[in-house]
């Protein structure tokens, strides 16, 4: 258990740091000054103060903050500060200040995969065939195993994937496959069928295939600056992508929000993940990032999306929020995040209560 708790620090850490760091230094970058920035809430057990601003590390590791002069709406600034005031800056300015936390969250996903991919390369399964349905339209076109799948409708295979969603967008038109058999190249032509398969979340839909399975060769492929480079920007938008869509589930109540998970899913994920190795660790602290980041854009109240909701409320109708409407969409946005914290925590020791019960006793 300690072991995960150093973890589930380590990454609350680095993440809460990569958030923050990009408020202050878009704040500065726009000439706000910055009283405090603290990783973490509540008694400051470390604090140091650098020019304007007052560095701070708070015993309760599960947030941060960075205090701007003139952040509170209404609040009262001397006329030497007004200059550095996050009030009297542009509206485009403070957009930019209060969207640079969740940014930053996706910049440290795309450096953390951009390294791995250029340090590990890309792991590929080879488009080997490994068994052929019967009946199938592979069977009866005179695919075998072994069969290397080099180009589908004159497009390159690199990999499975690549394979599996060509196939995939046939929409059940015929189909050019070119094959390589002992060396020998062989053009196939085939018609993929429609076939009842499971995705991700386990939903039953309708996928094209043509009755082939892997044969689970794995290859490496070696990644220049470039390619790494859109490697990680590749994977950053999937994980975002599949971010949202999970989220739509949840709401529309196709996908169980038992799902969701909090500190102590959290905890074990990141006690395994750095078992199994920086990388894997790593791999994780980016997800996590990502998340923190799409999380921090939902248009709640007190949350980052919040702020730029009502910041484009004001672009539209050419005034502020009021302070009273602020104060009153704060309350409701705390409420909201409190009830949110204390379901994934019912979730959590549900999932883990046995595991609870044992460190009890």
């Amino acid at each position: 258990m300690g072991h995960s708790l150093l973890a589930f620090t380590v990454v609350l850490g680095i993440l809460i740091f990569f958030h923050e760091f990009g408020h202050f230094i878009v704040a500065r970058l726009c000439g706000v000054g910055v009283e405090t920035f603290s990783l973490g809430f509540g008694h400051k057990i470390y604090r140091k103060k650098i020019g304007f601003t007052e560095y701070c590390l708070s015993v309760i590791p599960l947030g941060g903050y960075v205090k701007m002069v003139g952040e509170e709406p209404g609040s009262k600034i001397k006329e030497q500060d007004i200059k550095r005031s996050f009030t009297h800056k542009k509206l485009y300015q403070k957009m930019l200040i209060v969207a640079a936390g969740p940014a930053f969250n996706f910049i440290l996903a795309i450096l953390i995969f951009y390294v791995i991919f250029q340090v590990s390369g890309l792991y590929l399964v080879k488009p080997v065939v490994g068994e052929v349905g019967k009946n199938s339209p592979a069977m009866k076109a005179g695919i075998q195993k072994g069969d290397i799948i080099k180009q589908i409708k004159n497009t390159p295979i690199e990999s499975w994937h690549d394979m599996v969603g060509l196939i995939g967008g046939t929409k059940g038109s015929a189909v050019d496959i070119l094959i390589d058999r002992n060396g020998r190249k062989i053009l196939k032509e085939l018609r993929p069928e429609a076939r009842k398969a499971k995705n991700i979340f386990g939903e039953e839909i309708t996928r094209y295939m043509i009755g082939i399975s892997s044969s689970g060769e794995v290859y490496n492929k070696r990644l220049n600056p470039v390619q790494a480079m859109g490697a990680s920007l590749g994977k950053t938008w999937d994980f975002i992508d599949l971010t949202f869509l999970s989220v739509a589930k949840i709401i529309n109540g196709s996908l169980s929000s038992k799902t969701l998970g909090g500190p102590i899913m959290i905890a074990q994920m990141a006690g395994k993940e750095a078992e199994a190795g920086v990388a894997n660790f790593t791999f994780f602290i980016a997800m996590l990032s990502i998340n923190l980041g799409i999380v921090n854009l939902f248009p709640i109240p007190v949350l980052d999306g919040g702020h730029i909701f009502f910041f484009l409320i004001e672009a539209v109708t050419g005034k502020p929020v009021s302070d009273k409407v602020h104060e009153k969409a704060n309350q409701v946005g705390i409420a909201l995040l409190v009830a949110l914290m204390v379901f994934v925590f019912y979730n959590d020791i549900m999932r883990y209560k046995d595991s609870i019960i044992t460190m009890i006793k």
